[in-house]
């Protein structure tokens, strides 16, 4: 096979002569030689397949794909039943607010306080100086927000319940053992204190009490709360019953016919400590009642004409 070059610039042609099997042989090594290899490596031997591009490549993440699908309801369910259990925590937490405010607000209304002190509409005052720790803040679902205010505003709520408790406790303890009343149901006032004439030898003697006369057998009762200090016979007085109220004062009542308590015995207003009878320096049924406050007799008449609350 014999080629002709030709030059534009009217050099002379030159020939060139190629061997045409030579030719033919290049072209077909070129063309068949890279399909005769990829059919060895790819079809024969099946290296493609089993080393970058496994047969069960597509089945694999079919499973992967499954599962993580299984994973991912198993979260939105396990979430949704958590948000429900928060939905209903929430509604709990604000069911109790809504019970400690009218509970509250029926104990200021009872005592008797100033509502303005115990206003359960509003929020109690909260302050002082504040140190941030980061400059960084987390962001939170609005809910747990709502919770957080909620458990905020019961504890608040329960703080000033325990204020208003304690205050309605030490006015119910000073009204138990505010010193007020006679202490008998029914009788009447058979002599008063101060001085008077001895009713066994007329002379005029210092009377440290107030004596009321009634029906032998009949309740003697404490005018206000106590410990019972002493519930025995003591000279003059006959069967004595002395209790102690706190503060220096003590009441006694004398001449029992029997007694109801006994000392070291927590007593309270109205609660009966014996019977009516005429024991001791005495002329007829009475109670000889006194009042003492640091071991100085004080006129219980002040103390009877007194009303509770």
């Amino acid at each position: 096979m014999k080629i002709i070059l030709l030059s534009k610039h009217h050099r002379a042609p030159r020939s060139l002569s190629l061997n045409l099997g030579l030719v033919f042989g290049f072209f077909t090594a070129l063309v068949l030689v890279p399909a005769i290899v990829g059919y060895y490596l790819g079809v024969r031997h099946n290296w493609l397949d089993s080393s970058l591009l496994p047969f069960d490549f597509a089945a694999r993440w079919d499973v992967r794909v499954d599962h993580q699908q299984q994973r991912l309801n198993e979260v939105l369910r396990v979430s949704e039943q958590q948000f429900n259990a928060l939905t209903l925590r929430m509604a709990e937490l604000q069911a109790r607010v809504v019970r400690l405010d009218a509970l509250g607000e029926r104990l200021v209304s009872a005592s008797g306080l100033n509502q303005t002190e115990f206003n359960f509409a509003e929020s109690p005052g909260l302050g002082g100086p504040s140190v941030a720790e980061s400059d960084e803040s987390l962001g939170k679902p609005e809910f747990m927000d709502e919770l957080a205010n909620l458990a905020d505003e019961i504890a608040a709520r329960e703080e000033q319940l325990e204020i208003l408790e304690a205050l309605l406790h030490g006015q119910r303890v000073d009204a138990e053992v505010f010193i007020a009343g006679q202490p008998v149901r029914k009788g009447w006032m058979s002599s008063r204190f101060g001085r008077r004439t001895d009713p066994f030898n007329g002379r005029i003697a210092m009377h440290h009490g107030v004596d009321f006369a009634g029906k032998e057998g009949s309740d003697i009762i404490a005018v206000a709360a106590g410990v019972v200090t002493y519930a025995g016979t003591r000279s003059g007085y006959g069967n004595l019953v002395e209790i102690s109220h706190g503060n220096g004062y003590f009441t006694r009542y004398g001449h029992l016919r029997s007694f109801s308590v006994s000392v070291g015995d927590i007593v309270k207003s109205g609660e009966v400590l014996g019977a009516m009878g005429s024991t001791g320096r005495s002329t007829g049924p009475h109670v000889h009642f006194e009042v003492l406050k640091g071991g100085k007799h004080l006129d219980p008449s002040r103390f009877i004409a007194r009303k509770r609350g």
